[in-house]
């Protein structure tokens, strides 16, 4: 009985953790990118990192207050949204995923770069200690400690109540956002180039505009996720590499790509059954059969496995419209 309500804990801390709603403001932007408009982003990951690292240097290296900061982190994600775009964007899909793979990878080999270590840590990376504390400042929350159905949490200071209070309003405010702008004439434009671009350019509407103002806007969402993610503990470079761009567009498919919540679903999903699979297999197989590390290793294999299986048997993904948008195999 301690077991099961111990994993249901887990359960609970994971689903609430800033990690995962960092993942899904992150997947929010991927699906306004690939989702909605078509656009092959395959280096989220390199928005998340420009959004870390300009709110965590600005604070760290400059000096600045938290609005300053924020503001520094979104410009960034907006500045990199353009180098990508400009020179892509009227060219097919392709090429925006082989520009966008390679600039997220020049950028996390340039911030953990030993030059820099005095600015951005190097490798290394930053503590949460040098850049988190303008956020916790603004706390409304009284010093102490609330528990709430059994998660314990400080309520400011660090990995605290106060950044999952925020993180997840975050979430609710680009869901609402997201609703709102697909259901505008500006969303339908973007299904529009989805669909068929010549057809939107026969129209007489900028498909370039409206490509270079969606990948903006999920640019600043992943932007703001990386900002998310590293207040509790850290910001390093490696651990916002290509895997995490992986990672994000499994969340996308398996919540459903062009759907207001798939990400948000997709994200739960795919962060819980890793839970329930490695905390299951760690006290049910024989640690003679399967060491910790085997168990981590089979999970991602396991959920490698579903993503197949789901591309082949649903390949609009759980929440997803087949008619809307689907991977054709």
């Amino acid at each position: 009985m301690d077991f099961w309500t111990g994993l249901l804990t887990s359960i609970l801390q994971t689903a609430i953790s800033p990690t995962t709603a960092a993942f899904v403001l992150a997947a929010i932007g991927l699906n306004i990118h690939f989702g909605f408009t078509g656009l092959m982003n395959m280096g989220q990951a390199g928005f998340m990192l420009v959004g870390a690292y300009g709110f965590g240097v600005s604070v760290s290296f400059f000096g600045l207050g938290f609005w300053p900061a924020l503001a520094v982190a979104i410009l960034c994600a907006v500045v990199f949204a353009l180098i990508l775009g400009i020179p892509t964007l009227k060219l097919r899909g392709d090429y925006l995923a082989i520009v966008t793979i390679a600039a997220a990878e020049i950028i996390r080999m340039i911030l953990r770069m030993a030059m820099l270590t005095d600015v951005t840590g190097g490798p290394a990376g930053l503590h949460s200690t040098k850049y988190a504390y303008v956020f916790a400042e603004l706390s409304p929350l009284p010093e102490g400690r609330t528990d709430i159905l059994g998660l314990d949490y400080a309520n400011t200071g660090g990995n605290d109540w106060w950044i999952r209070i925020v993180a997840w309003a975050l979430v609710a405010l680009f869901i609402l956002i997201t609703w709102a702008l697909v259901r505008s004439p500006w969303g339908r434009v973007l299904k529009g180039i989805r669909e068929d671009e010549d057809a939107v350019r026969s129209l007489g509407k900028s498909s370039y505009a409206y490509k270079m103002q969606a990948l903006i806007l999920g640019g600043v969402m992943g932007a703001i996720g990386g900002i998310v993610m590293t207040m509790p503990s850290a910001m390093q470079p490696d651990g916002m590499a290509r895997p995490m761009t992986f990672n994000l567009w499994m969340i996308m498919l398996l919540g459903g790509a062009a759907t207001i919540f798939g990400p948000l679903l997709g994200t739960l999903i795919f962060f819980v059954v890793r839970l329930l699979l490695t905390t299951i297999a760690g006290e049910f197989v024989p640690s003679n059969l399967l060491s910790p590390s085997q168990t981590e290793q089979l999970a991602w294999v396991l959920v490698g496995v579903s993503l197949m299986l789901l591309v082949i048997f649903r390949p609009q993904g759980i929440l997803g419209n087949k008619k809307e948008l689907s991977f054709n195999v």
